[in-house]
């Protein structure tokens, strides 16, 4: 069956003027593939995609031209669709929320641009939250500017004498340690269920930007670390789950200062992420992985790295309960097997292989 494609614009030359319109029109139970071609632009409106409506695509042309974006917050949600739908809190904040599964993404950003300081409190602000399987996103920006410490400073430094949230609170901030105040903020993406494939993305935040229990492959990405927190905060919940985070042939760079951000640390007590062939900035702290402040989670995390490299990359001075694999071990995580596992019914290599017609 051939793929219907419907165009969104906000000058009124296509067939609607917002996404969240041209989502609406797909049936629910939708069995079709369905590309919604997105004119250049800056869409300001939650867009929601819900359960059922599968096989969706959004198109743009160029990610930085194409971008959808909305300022929720953990504590502040303005949405269209009610919180009973949606969720709340954490949840329910994210610009784009996606629930249909087979949902794929083509040059297009998402961003949070909630500009709220952290003395105000105002909790996580996600760009996307995808609870569906079978989802994929080719050359994507997410973007969540909630990191920002100060308007006029935008660079945070290693040293505790520089960095603001140590001069505006340097006992509180020694007290809680790794807890610290950072934990109440930020999250850029949500990979909250199912599979997910990124590949040449662009992807932003400061901390646990990269959150969730889904089973996700992200590939040629470019991590960008705003200033200091934890790249990942994985929540595999016991270690019979398959679920996991693998950056594969990726890039982490930072904003100039050294030894700010973790890679990870385990949001659940069998969290697992693996960064392999990936270069690793300055920025990377060389102990590499955080507990949470919970000894526990050392015994059951499951953080590897694999033939990474860059000034970030320091294995010898490493947590002792985070490893580098052995090549045996690291064949699984070095495939796309580790999504799509089934031979027989592979569903990646379909998603990969859509043309979405130039005409369009």
């Amino acid at each position: 069956m051939s793929a219907r494609v419907i165009t969104v614009s906000q000058d009124g030359s296509g067939d609607y003027l917002t996404v969240q319109a041209a989502i609406d029109t797909v049936p629910l139970g939708n069995t079709c593939r369905t590309i919604i071609r997105l004119s250049p632009g800056v869409y300001k409106q939650p867009v929601y995609v819900p359960k059922t409506k599968n096989l969706i695509t959004l198109a743009g042309l160029r990610p930085e031209l194409t971008v959808l974006t909305w300022n929720n917050t953990a504590t502040k949600i303005q949405h269209h669709q009610g919180s009973r739908l949606i969720g709340t809190g954490t949840f329910g904040c994210g610009t784009v929320i996606v629930e249909g599964e087979d949902f794929i993404a083509e040059n297009v950003t998402f961003e949070n641009s909630s500009p709220e300081l952290l003395n105000e409190g105002s909790g996580q602000a996600v760009a996307i939250r995808v609870t569906a399987d079978r989802c994929t996103f080719y050359n994507c920006r997410f973007l969540s500017w909630q990191v920002t410490f100060n308007k006029s400073e935008a660079r945070i430094s290693s040293s505790p004498t520089l960095s603001p949230i140590h001069r505006r609170w340097p006992t509180l901030y020694w007290n809680l340690k790794s807890y610290c105040l950072y934990d109440h903020l930020h999250d850029t993406l949500y990979l909250h269920y199912g599979r997910q494939y990124l590949k040449d993305c662009y992807i932003e935040g400061s901390v646990d930007f990269i959150f969730g229990n889904s089973t996700a492959l992200l590939e040629h990405c470019h991590i960008h670390c705003k200033s200091a927190g934890f790249i990942t905060a994985q929540s595999r919940k016991t270690s019979q789950e398959s679920t996991g985070y693998v950056f594969l042939r990726c890039v982490i760079t930072g904003n100039g200062g050294s030894s700010y951000s973790y890679p990870g640390r385990p949001w659940g007590p069998f969290g697992r992420v693996v960064f392999a062939y990936t270069y690793m900035d300055q920025c990377i702290k060389h102990v590499g992985w955080n507990n949470w402040g919970k000894v526990e989670n050392e015994r059951s995390a499951c953080f590897y790295e694999y033939r990474c490299f860059g000034p970030g990359c320091c294995q010898p001075k490493r947590v002792t309960w985070a490893r580098e694999l052995m090549d045996e071990e690291a064949e699984q995580f070095l495939m796309h097997g580790f999504i799509d596992p089934d031979p027989n019914r592979p569903w990646l290599a379909q998603r990969m292989a859509l043309k979405i017609p130039l005409s369009a």
